[in-house]
């Protein structure tokens, strides 16, 4: 999904009354009850403030064990972990990746950023993901085979790779878009940024899935963050090395020489110390996502017009936004939905709008994208902070069933 979302840190202004006191529910702001402090003031009085520092060294080691590989690269955002990985992998100039529309802004930046092209793909209506099915259709009648990959026909250029985006933090098959892609050629860059702690099936950890490179984000609204920054981890040690070369301004050996144009991309230690902090705490942080999430499915689950956010039918699903599908006729009724909840103190906003309806991608190629307009505008992501109070997340529940009972259509 992509790296920094349309979720924000600061919680509205309005405030009301419930069971005695004010309320005022944020939509999604970080957790810093742990150590995070403690590993600061540690920064400080070590003095490695910078992109070098033992935090950064742990957090990489962190990322990595995480998700099953020997080594991951840590980055300065999620956005920049997903050009690295691209880039790594020598996809650039002349070069198309197929990723869905049906994402944040960020995962096309990020393959443009790399000097490639998004071929933008419609999602599936179950579980929003990339349509495989209608990318291997597209695949047939738009490409030819090509030594490295497919050459598209109508822009010349050659298809390297796919991006599926592990939306909302669910899991994905991982199987299939690994098999996709060895039948075309192809490589598989995952877009995980709110999906940390996920698994595939047979809880099999996501850089042990045959994929090519999973990039997270650290933002700040994420289950994790470090205020800011990224990760790759990949089963590939050589493509680990080069993107720390990547991002390391390209610089060999101690001296001031640098081998390519590099980048200054690197994480900062203040930043993993944050993460490192974080990390320590995440059992709990997913079991808190999955007790949100069933507590807005049991809403959902009263009301005809409603559905949850999808769950993958296998692995192992995060839950990083939890909220209400609309599946009814008359879909101007989840902008009053948001009305309705800003109005009693509850940040609710609308879901991205889809990559092909952005003006710097409205010239993409892509395939028809119907399911992705459908959907859109009918996800309605709920207040979802790990530390949201029982109190709070009554609250929320309580106004959404007040606002979808048979008969209500306005605030």
């Amino acid at each position: 999904m992509g790296m920094s979302h349309p979720v924000g840190l600061t919680a509205i202004t309005v405030c009301h009354k419930y069971s005695g006191g004010p309320m005022k529910v944020p939509l999604a702001i970080p957790n810093l009850s742990g150590r995070e402090a403690e590993y600061l003031q540690e920064c400080i009085r070590s003095t490695f403030v910078s992109t070098a520092g033992p935090f950064v060294t742990r957090f990489e080691q962190q990322i990595a064990e995480l998700s099953g590989t020997e080594s991951a690269a840590v980055t300065c955002s999620g956005t920049v972990a997903l050009q690295m990985a691209l880039e790594g992998l020598g996809i650039g100039t002349g070069d198309l990746v197929m990723a869905p529309s049906l994402t944040f802004i960020a995962s096309p930046n990020s393959i443009r950023h790399s000097r490639a092209d998004v071929w933008l793909v419609d999602c599936t209506p179950d579980d929003w993901t990339l349509d495989l099915e209608v990318a291997e259709a597209a695949i047939e009648q738009e490409t030819d085979p090509h030594p490295h990959g497919r050459l598209h026909r109508e822009t010349g250029k050659v298809l390297k790779a796919i991006m599926p985006v592990m939306i909302m933090g669910a899991s994905l098959d991982f199987e299939a878009y690994v098999e996709f892609a060895r039948r075309h050629g192809l490589r598989v860059v995952v877009d995980a940024a709110a999906a940390i702690g996920a698994s595939g099936a047979d809880n099999t950890l996501l850089g042990a899935t045959g994929v090519d490179a999973v990039c997270y984000s650290f933002n700040g609204n994420k289950t994790v963050t470090s205020g800011g920054g990224g990760a790759v981890a990949s089963g590939d040690p050589e493509l680990v090395a080069r993107i720390n070369h990547l991002v390391s301004t390209a610089r060999v050996g101690t001296a001031y020489d640098h081998d390519e144009v590099g980048y200054n991309f690197r994480m900062t230690n203040v930043e993993a110390a944050i993460g490192v902090a974080q990390l320590e705490r995440l059992p709990l942080f997913l079991e808190r996502k999955r007790q949100i999430h069933e507590r807005y499915a049991a809403v959902a689950g009263q009301h005809r017009d409603l559905e949850a956010f999808p769950t993958a039918a296998s692995g192992q699903s995060v839950h990083w936004f939890s909220g209400f599908h609309y599946t009814g006729t008359d879909v101007t009724r989840c902008p009053r939905f948001c009305t309705f909840m800003v109005d009693r103190g509850i940040d609710v906003r609308p879901f991205w709008k889809p990559v092909h309806l952005q003006r710097p991608y409205s010239d993409a190629p892509r395939t028809d994208v119907g399911v992705t307009e459908q959907l859109w505008q009918r996800i309605i992501p709920l207040p979802c902070s790990t530390g949201i109070t029982d109190d709070e997340l009554d609250y929320v529940a309580d106004a959404a069933a007040e606002f979808w009972a048979d008969g209500a259509t306005d605030a």
